[in-house]
């Protein structure tokens, strides 16, 4: 399996990084957009970040326009809607795609490491009564999906789009891994 850790991507500012610059660290790695219905979790995003960044925590979110259009802008607009609408302090990196043909190679080592979510199904069969064509497993289903990093750098979770920031089996996880 690939090293999460060494994959390149580019930080908003055009900088390269990896999630190794995080060693060490929880990381929850979570695909983002402006104009979806789940935009408000970037509230409960920023909030438990603020609660658990003293610990070790991160989230790191990485903006995609793979679903419905739902992340149009470009890096500089995504970065002020964040900063303005959620005052959002976690690091939020260059625009990537997350499923297809241009599939970054992080999300492709994400999705193969962990191939599904609890609670997919049922947002996936929501996603179809708005008519929409949701994606099928072992792909990100669509915008908010998470995946939880350990501080080793494996993948221990993955959680469907639809699951808040505060939702304790999240919640649960980050604490058993800041608790390594």
């Amino acid at each position: 399996m690939t090293d999460l850790g060494t994959i390149p991507f580019d930080q908003m500012d055009g900088t390269a990084a990896t999630l190794g610059d995080h060693a060490g660290e929880v990381l929850l790695v979570v695909n983002v957009a402006s104009k979806c219905g789940l935009t408000p979790q970037y509230e409960g995003l920023q909030q438990l970040y603020a609660d658990k960044q003293e610990q070790g925590f991160t989230i790191v979110g990485f903006p995609a326009n793979d679903f419905a259009g739902q992340e149009p802008g470009t890096d500089e607009e995504i970065a002020e809607f964040c900063s303005t609408s959620y005052a959002v302090t976690f690091p939020v990196m260059s625009k990537i795609s997350v499923v297809g043909d241009d599939q970054h190679p992080l999300y492709e080592a994400l999705t193969q490491a962990v191939p599904t979510a609890d609670g997919k199904d049922a947002f996936r069969e929501s996603l179809r009564g708005h008519g929409l064509s949701p994606s099928d497993d072992p792909d990100v289903l669509w915008n908010f999906e998470k995946f939880l990093i350990g501080r080793d750098g494996s993948v221990v979770a993955r959680f469907a789009p639809d699951t808040a920031p505060g939702a304790p089996d999240l919640v649960a996880a980050i604490d058993a891994e800041l608790a390594k």
